[in-house]
C-alpha cells in the first residue's frame, strides 16, 4: 500500500530523532500480497518495549511473536514509539512519525490513544489502524480489537472452586483495579464468581477494589486485608503485578494469577491466571492487511472489530499447578469444550455444576436464573447469555455470590 503523506508529516519525519524507540525498516520476503520488504508494522506502547512483564510486555511479545510466524524480521520490519501518554496531541504526533516512515498497519495498545487513531484513520486512508480495548471503528481501514478473557476466568474459577472446597473455606478474595466502574472489571469478576460456584454453591468472592490499573504497594494491601479481616483462603486479581500471589504464598493460603503464569513467584500458592495471546490477533491483522490491495478493505475483511476468545485461541488459563485440587483439570475441560464448542457461555440462564471423584468428574447443565447481589434477575432461566455488548461495555452489576468490601 503506497502511502499519500503530506509536507506537513515528511516535517514531522524530520524530526524523527525524538523519538527513540523506532527500529529501521529492511526487508524479508513473505508471503501474500506484499512481501517483507513492502510490508512495515508500527507500533505505539503506553510503557517500554524492554519492559519484561506486565500489560506493554504482553503486547510487544504478541506483536513479534506474529512477525516470526510471518517471517517478517523484527528488527528491520518493525518500527515501535514507547512511552507516548494518552495524550491525543502526542498520540498523533506519534502516528505521523509512523506514517512518515512508511507504516502499512499501526497498532496503539492503550484505552486513552482511541481518538486520535480515529482521526488518523481518516487523514491516512492508505494505512491500517488498529487499536486495543477501546470502542470506535470504522468501516474501513480502522477497527478494534479485545478478548473474552471472562472465559478464561470463568476456567480459574473452577480451579478456586475446588481448592475452596479442598481447604474447607468458602471465602475467596480478588484484588481489582476497579469494580462495576468499567465492564472489563465487572464482567471478570462475576466471570470468576460464577466459576468459583459452579463447583462450591456456598462460596462468596470478597471483592477489593483499589482504584488503579497497577500500583504494586495497593494490591499487596489488599490482598493482605482480604486474607487477615475477611479470612480468604483463595486470593485472585484483576491488577498488573504479582503482589496479590507473593502475599498469599507468604501467609499461606492460594491464588490466581492474572497476564501471565506466576507460579514462579508464587511457587507454594499459585493455581492458574488467565492469560492473553495477544499473537493471535496480530498475525490476523498482519495477514489480513498484507494480503489485501487497499487499506479500504481492511475491516470488511478481517471481519469488523475483533473480540476472540478461547476458541480462536486469544485468551487461555497458564498450566495448572501441583496445588490444584485433583478434579480441577477435568471439570476446566469439560467446561472448555462447552465453551469452545458454542453450546453454552458463561452469563447465561444456563449454570453448569460440577460433581465427581477426579477420574469421573461431570457436568450437569442446569436451568437457572442468572442473578445479581441485589436478587434482581439479569437473565431468566433457559435464555441465552447477555450480549457482547453488555460484557464490553455495559455490565455494571455484582452477580449473587460477590461482596464488595471496597
Amino acid at each position: 500500500m503506497k502511502k499519500l503523506l503530506s509536507v506537513l508529516v515528511a516535517s514531522v519525519v524530520m524530526c524523527g530523532a525524538l523519538f527513540a524507540g523506532c527500529a529501521d525498516t529492511g526487508s524479508e520476503s513473505v508471503e501474500g500480497g506484499n512481501t517483507g520488504s513492502d510490508f512495515t508494522v508500527g507500533a505505539i506502547y503506553i510503557n517500554s518495549q524492554n519492559d519484561t512483564a506486565g500489560y506493554t510486555y504482553a503486547h510487544h511479545k504478541g506483536i513479534t511473536t506474529a512477525m516470526e510466524n510471518l517471517g517478517l524480521s523484527v528488527a528491520d520490519n518493525l518500527k515501535i514509539i514507547d512511552n507516548v501518554p494518552e495524550d491525543d496531541e502526542q498520540v498523533m504526533t506519534a502516528i505521523e512519525q509512523l506514517a512518515g516512515q512508511g507504516c502499512d498497519i499501526i497498532f496503539g495498545i492503550s484505552f486513552g490513544y482511541l481518538n486520535a487513531f480515529a482521526e488518523a484513520a481518516e487523514e491516512y486512508p492508505d494505512i491500517v489502524f488498529c487499536h486495543a480495548t477501546g470502542y470506535l471503528s470504522n468501516d474501513t481501514n480502522f477497527n478494534n480489537y479485545f478478548g473474552r478473557i471472562y472465559q478464561a476466568r470463568y476456567l480459574a474459577g473452577i480451579a478456586a472452586g475446588y481448592k475452596s472446597l479442598e481447604i474447607g473455606n468458602n471465602d475467596l478474595g480478588y484484588v481489582s483495579a476497579w469494580g462495576t466502574e468499567y465492564a472489563e472489571t465487572c464482567s471478570g469478576i462475576n466471570a470468576f464468581t460464577l466459576g468459583v460456584l459452579s463447583v462450591n454453591p456456598d462460596a462468596v468472592v470478597h471483592v477489593k477494589e483499589i482504584s488503579t490499573w497497577g500500583d504494586q504497594e495497593l494490591e499487596r494491601q489488599a490482598a493482605e486485608v482480604l486474607i487477615t479481616t475477611y479470612g480468604c483462603g483463595v486470593i485472585a486479581q484483576h491488577c498488573d503485578s504479582a503482589q496479590p500471589q507473593i502475599v498469599a504464598n507468604e501467609q499461606g493460603v492460594y491464588g490466581c494469577g492474572y497476564n501471565s503464569d506466576m507460579s514462579v513467584e508464587a511457587h507454594d500458592a499459585h493455581l492458574t491466571a488467565p492469560v492473553w495471546n495477544w499473537d493471535v490477533f496480530y498475525q490476523l491483522a498482519m495477514e489480513t492487511a498484507m494480503n489485501e490491495s487497499s487499506a479500504s478493505e481492511f475491516v470488511s475483511n478481517i471481519g469488523g472489530n475483533y473480540y476472540g476468545g478461547l476458541s480462536e485461541g486469544m485468551v487461555d488459563i497458564s498450566p495448572l499447578t501441583d496445588n490444584n485440587a485433583p478434579e480441577a483439570a477435568e471439570a476446566i475441560a469439560l467446561a472448555r469444550d462447552l465453551m469452545v464448542s458454542g453450546e453454552w457461555d458463561v452469563f447465561s440462564g444456563t449454570a453448569l455444576r460440577f460433581s465427581g471423584e477426579a477420574g469421573s468428574v461431570t457436568v450437569e447443565q442446569v436451568s437457572m436464573d442468572l442473578m445479581d447481589n441485589e436478587n434482581n434477575i439479569i437473565v431468566a432461566g433457559g435464555e441465552p447469555s447477555v450480549g457482547d455488548d453488555v460484557i464490553q461495555g455495559s455490565m455494571n452489576y455484582y452477580v449473587a455470590g460477590v461482596v464488595d468490601e471496597s
